[in-house]
């Protein structure tokens, strides 16, 4: 175990991850070795407005952060218009943005700034403090409307907005769909980003910036996998960072730690926690401590502590999927020499405006490979698709199809269910066709394909549908076992599919003779 250092050990001043400037050439004005001066970044105003006006000088790794997120091109306007800034919790990153709002309002005169977050209490407590902060400041109180308790302020539910004297406002919501629509705003502060986990709040109050070419939208947060706008954004500010190819004009700001660190060890806790062992910060002595009682304890404790704390990106709890197992089980291919062993399933979104179907097969390895057979999308494509399966069965003849009268799939189950009688030719399944309804081994296709997946079982062809079921998908937990869930993250019936048929392929019968018809389970 890490011992604590006897020296204190500060907080890191500049992030472990960032954009680096455009601008080029000597050191300039910052400290940190870069050339941003006064010339090319408005962080250094801000650095004056929160010290003279506000009497709040920033901590190291604020000013840091104003510098380098305000870089300005050639036009004077902003270089970044997303900037992403991930810090470990409590560390200031709100009264950084406080700061910034406050210099946007009274010395930029932005007409109109929108705080979102989670919840609008919480959007609102920055959003009064920097009222309070304007009204108690000499420097400022006289740019606000002549008694301002009153006239310069509402609060009332769904209204909340305070405004200076040049009729500059700051406004908040909440993070949901409604957030800054029907608005047009210059500045928007997206607290809690991670939490953000569909698009729905970002398109809201992103696009509301849309007239205005030097507009900023600043996004804070603390890691969450489950948050898909914060890992597309970051992931397209790493691929800059790495390539130089991309979007130049998206920032990432990342106070965190490597994957794998030591949560004791105080260097690797600074990297996350730039006000540690600073006037007024975080004591790593605590820290250490609280990191030693989470790695003796395990489990959620230290997960927690590790996105928390640490900002380390660990791999979702509750993901269904092991993304990088998935992408290690990419083996493009098909099943043509596997003919004689493929099972097919057919699944049905919620929406009933997609459907699916996909065959699986047991390799000589022991894999499964899987491949999409077809889809349907649009109004009325699931009737379409019970019109069309019998031809697609019949000229194909897996050795069983499949399907999941539980789900959707229940609003064509006349049509899908084995019509065979003794004696008689089969208008339904077509001669050597096992027809398969799964029902009460719905927990087994789930969790087993994840567990086929994570142990480098699967062979997929990286099918682009697939691929975004498996990356949104969501666990719907019966008791301690659980399948995908169909609310919330969108259309899993190709994931089904797939997994229906992954089932269906690792049971079949040894092929011996003529394949038996078979009904229902349980009938």
């Amino acid at each position: 175990m890490t011992a604590v250092l006897a020296e204190p050990v500060l907080g890191s001043i500049s992030p472990r991850l960032y954009t680096p400037p455009l601008v080029q050439g000597p050191p300039g004005q910052c400290g940190c070795g870069c050339a941003l001066g006064e010339t090319t970044s408005y962080g250094f105003k801000v650095e004056r407005f929160a010290a003279e006006k506000l009497g709040r000088p920033l901590w190291p790794w604020q000013r840091w952060l104003v510098i380098h997120a305000g870089e300005l091109l050639e036009d004077g306007t902003p270089r970044f218009r997303r900037v992403i800034v991930t810090v470990g919790r409590q560390n200031g990153k709100t009264e950084a943005v406080l700061a910034l709002t406050l210099y946007w309002l009274f010395e930029e005169k932005k007409p109109s700034i929108l705080g979102t977050s989670t919840l609008t209490k919480y959007a609102k407590k920055p959003w009064f403090s920097a009222f309070k902060m304007a009204v108690g400041s000499p420097e400022l109180v006289h740019d606000m409307p002549e008694n301002p308790h009153r006239k310069a302020i509402r609060k009332a539910a769904g209204e909340e907005e305070w405004w200076t004297a040049d009729d500059c406002h700051y406004s908040v919501a909440a993070s949901n769909a409604e957030g800054g629509r029907s608005m047009s705003n210059q500045r928007v502060i997206a607290d809690e980003l991670a939490k953000q986990y569909n698009m729905e709040a970002y398109s809201a109050a992103y696009y509301s910036m849309d007239a205005f070419e030097d507009a900023q939208y600043f996004g804070l947060t603390t890691p969450d996998p489950k948050g898909v706008l914060w890992m597309e954004l970051r992931a397209s500010a790493l691929e800059f960072m790495d390539s130089g190819e991309g979007d130049e004009t998206l920032g990432l700001f990342e106070w965190s730690v490597p994957e794998g660190a030591d949560p004791a060890d105080p260097q690797m806790l600074a990297m996350a926690n730039p006000t540690m062992d600073r006037p007024g910060g975080k004591r790593s002595a605590r820290l250490v401590r609280e990191a030693r009682a989470a790695l003796a304890k395990g489990g959620e404790l230290l997960r927690t502590f590790r996105t928390e704390i640490m900002c380390e990106l660990l791999e979702d709890a509750d993901a269904v999927i092991d993304l990088a197992a998935w992408v290690r089980c990419i083996d493009p291919g098909d099943l043509e020499a596997y003919r004689s062993s493929v099972a097919w399933c057919f699944d049905v979104a919620p929406s009933m405006q997609h459907a699916a179907l996909y065959a699986a097969a047991v390799l000589p390895d022991g894999r499964v490979r899987i491949d999409a057979v077809t889809a349907w999308e649009g109004p009325g494509c699931v009737d379409q698709a019970a019109r069309e399966l019998p031809a697609l069965v019949a000229r194909a003849k897996p050795r069983a199809f499949g399907w999941l009268p539980s789900g959707p799939a229940a609003a064509v189950g006349a049509r899908l269910a084995d019509r065979s009688q003794p004696g008689r030719r089969a208008v339904w399944p077509p001669p050597g066709v096992a027809v398969e309804e799964i029902r009460g081994e719905l927990t087994q296709v789930c969790m087993g394909f994840s567990a086929l997946v994570a142990a480098d079982g699967l062979a997929h062809s990286a099918d682009p549908l697939l691929d975004d079921n498996v990356e949104n998908a969501e666990k719907a937990f019966r008791g301690d076992a659980w399948v995908f869930s169909r609310k919330g993250a969108g259309d899993v019936d190709a994931m089904y599919a797939a997994a229906g048929a992954a089932h269906l392929a690792r049971t079949l019968p040894a092929p011996a003779g003529r394949v038996r018809l078979v009904g229902p389970r349980g009938s």
